[in-house]
């Protein structure tokens, strides 16, 4: 059977074959003869891979599961950054009680507060997900039980995933532990766990806590997973049920029982996890094709509500003026057919002056939207209630909220004010404010934006909001170390100038504050990867890198950006 011919009829098979032949990429796995030729050959000694997670604010900081115990307490006290939370050494050992449905519980750092199971990648696995199914299978039989203060959840990518584990007889275990499916998708992993417990909530925010949120997803940067959860790891399915039974990651599994049965028996991790040829059983004998077919030809079908919507026939999108979910954006509002000479940016201020690794997250959040923000006075003002804000995600299609978002994440770093707030210094004020409002009084004056930033800016998942949004703040160009790469070509495809130092520059070897106004002097003539001069009022320039890196970058930043030159290019025909 080829490898992607599961539930697919023959007419299409032949069709993919002819087409895989005709492009040179069609395959027999068998035939030695047709093996790539690899320019390299990378060699991994199986013995020396073990079980990991990772954070706990980046998905790139591996932790050795061994190691997680001691990891996480050397982070507590480590200066702040991507692998310390700056917590001094006398409130290292703080513990809070709470009430919870009429019983005492205790929080302290490390405590897992969020557990899920979740990510559209890591639950269409079945070789993890049964393998987390005859875990919490096992613990359940042994007499194990999480404490119901943890918001647990089971997000699969696919009804598949439901299916099988129905069919094998572990959704019911699954259940009893508090892994119950809450739906398919984007959950935990994108920020929309939803509210923890208030109990919960006092009792980290008053002590001042880092709990943590563990889950199978894919990204973990700051304030991305929960606002009250200031760590987050990665881990398997299993290892999520793992340390949501423990309760901590200040654990070690290898000599710390996970807990303690009715008998008064204690219960290793050891005792509970299945073994390969188990979960290959089980997987072989409940996987089976027909469940694809099955899920995959109803999906037109299931959702009556869906198939019930009436949509319009008409070619042009008619606008709600009312909604607060699509708007009509203002991206094209003052184009015009013919192009116009770049400008140089003339005394810009600075709206932020940042560090390293600046995520899409921090700049434009997707999950929680804050009731004391921007974005929630902007709602608010809309009729509309807290419980109905929902999150950036899902308002990604109104731009008065997104820009609002922009350097909403209350675990942004900004120099200027030394510590994590989504605030920042109105200069000429010398005010605190929220970035969006600081933006629009800069706007208001007519004075345009620059961003200072350190190395990797705009790394993470890629999100075109994260372009967009300092767009619509009046952000003219950014001025960093490096880039990730899709970041970079975002910004450029919204007309936004990636400037970068020169090698061996930064903010700190050049004597850059963040307080000087700065004039990028753009030449008539671009061509990529060109050296401009940047002029502060202080009287000195600097020279930085224009990171246009080909011509069709540069084509798409002399039209504006990249939705202009769409436009221009559909109005030529």
């Amino acid at each position: 059977m080829l490898p992607f011919s599961l539930g697919r009829d023959e007419d299409k098979l032949n069709y993919i074959t002819q087409y895989l032949k005709a492009v040179g990429m069609f395959r027999d796995f068998n035939d030695s003869s047709q093996d790539p030729d690899f320019t390299e050959v990378v060699e991994l000694d199986l013995s020396t891979v073990v079980s990991c997670c990772s954070g706990p604010k980046r998905p790139q900081d591996k932790v050795a599961v061994t190691d997680m115990k001691k990891d996480f307490e050397s982070c507590l006290g480590a200066k702040q950054g991507f692998k310390g939370f700056q917590v001094a050494p006398k409130h290292q050992t703080v513990s809070a009680s709470f009430e919870y449905n009429g019983k005492e519980y205790k929080l302290s750092h490390g405590s897992v507060v969020i557990a899920a199971i979740t990510s559209c990648t890591n639950t269409s696995n079945p070789s993890v997900m049964l393998g987390a199914g005859l875990l919490a299978k096992r613990a359940v039989q042994q007499g194990l039980s999480m404490k119901p203060y943890i918001k647990t959840s089971l997000s699969p990518g696919s009804g598949v995933v439901t299916y099988y584990l129905k069919e094998s007889g572990v959704m019911d275990y699954l259940s009893q532990l508090g892994f119950e499916v809450v739906g398919y998708g984007c959950m935990t992993c994108i920020g929309n766990s939803g509210p923890l417990p208030e109990p919960v909530v006092e009792a980290i925010t008053q002590n001042d806590l880092v709990a943590v949120g563990i889950l199978s997803g894919n990204r973990n940067f700051e304030g991305r997973v929960h606002p009250n959860t200031r760590a987050n790891y990665l881990a398997s399915p299993l290892l999520v049920i793992a340390y949501a039974i423990a309760g901590t990651v200040c654990i070690d599994f290898e000599t710390e029982p996970l807990g303690i049965n009715p008998q008064g028996k204690k219960i290793f991790l050891r005792d509970i996890w299945p073994s390969r040829h188990e979960i290959q059983e089980v997987e072989r004998e409940h996987v089976i094709p027909v469940m694809f077919k099955e899920v995959y030809e109803k999906i037109e079908k299931v959702n009556e509500r869906w198939n019930e919507l009436n949509s319009p026939s008409d070619k042009l999108y008619t606008w709600n003026p009312k909604s607060t979910y699509i708007k009509s954006p203002p991206f094209f509002d003052n184009l015009t057919i013919d192009l116009q000479p770049p400008k140089s940016i003339t005394d810009a201020y600075v709206l932020l002056n940042l560090g390293d690794s600046v995520t899409t997250d921090h700049i434009s959040p997707a999950g929680n939207i804050a009731r004391n923000s921007p974005a929630a006075r902007y709602l608010t003002g809309r009729g509309l209630t807290p419980r109905e804000f929902n999150s950036y995600g899902s308002r990604r299609g109104n731009d008065a909220v997104m820009a609002r978002g922009t350097f909403a994440n209350i675990r942004l770093f900004n120099k200027f004010l030394n510590k994590q707030a989504p605030q920042t210094l109105h200069i000429p004020s010398e005010e605190t404010l929220d970035v969006f409002d600081a933006a629009e009084r800069y706007h208001q004056a007519g004075l345009p934006l620059l961003i200072l930033a350190g190395k990797e800016y705009g790394s993470g998942s890629s999100r075109d909001w994260a372009a967009k949004g300092p767009f619509l703040l009046g952000i003219k160009a950014v001025l960093a170390e490096s880039y990730e790469r899709i970041h970079r070509s975002n910004l450029v495809g919204m007309g936004v100038f990636p400037l970068e130092y020169l090698p061996g520059d930064t903010a700190e070897s050049l004597g850059l504050t963040g307080r000087e106004r700065y004039t990028v002097v753009i030449p008539e003539k671009l061509t990529p990867r060109m050296i401009v001069d940047i002029k502060l009022d202080t009287g000195k320039t600097v020279k930085a890198r224009m990171r246009f890196d080909t011509d069709v970058e540069l084509t798409y930043f002399l039209n504006g950006g990249i939705l202009n030159y769409m436009i221009r290019k559909m109005l030529e025909k």
